[in-house]
């Protein structure tokens, strides 16, 4: 799946780019809308990211693409490998700015972790085969 997120100025920190945190909930948000739509019938909660890694500094005005793609399933979970892009004004071409991988994990209503479905709609597994 892909989304969309453009960079206005109530997003920078201090020294006016894109503040980090803000883009942690973001890649987040992204990430559970994926798990949400390929598993429709479950709760997912959000169980953990990997390795967060920030390569460049965001402007003000920029444009972020959200690429979120299966990665691993469990019994009970699922990763999500995340790459967003950076698309500033002015500039001809995108950049790697940040990735990821965010797990998701499957729970009832009590909060206890349960198994996912043995199939699910997986939107992101048939986005990449028009890709």
């Amino acid at each position: 799946m892909e989304n969309y997120v453009h960079v206005r100025p109530e997003h920078l920190n201090h020294h006016g780019f894109l503040f980090g945190g803000v883009l942690l909930m973001w890649v987040d948000e992204s990430a559970w809308m994926t798990a949400s739509l390929d598993y429709p019938d479950c709760t997912m909660v959000t169980a953990g990211m990997d390795k967060i890694i920030f390569k460049h500094r965001v402007e003000n005005g920029a444009i972020l693409r959200f690429v979120i793609r299966p990665s691993k399933k469990g019994r009970k979970s699922i990763q999500y490998g995340v790459t967003v892009f950076s698309d500033e004004p002015g500039n001809t071409e995108e950049k790697e700015v940040f990735t990821t991988s965010v797990t998701f994990v499957r729970i009832d209503q009590s909060g206890k972790a349960i198994n996912l479905p043995e199939r699910s709609t997986l939107r992101s597994e048939l986005a990449n085969l028009r890709e």
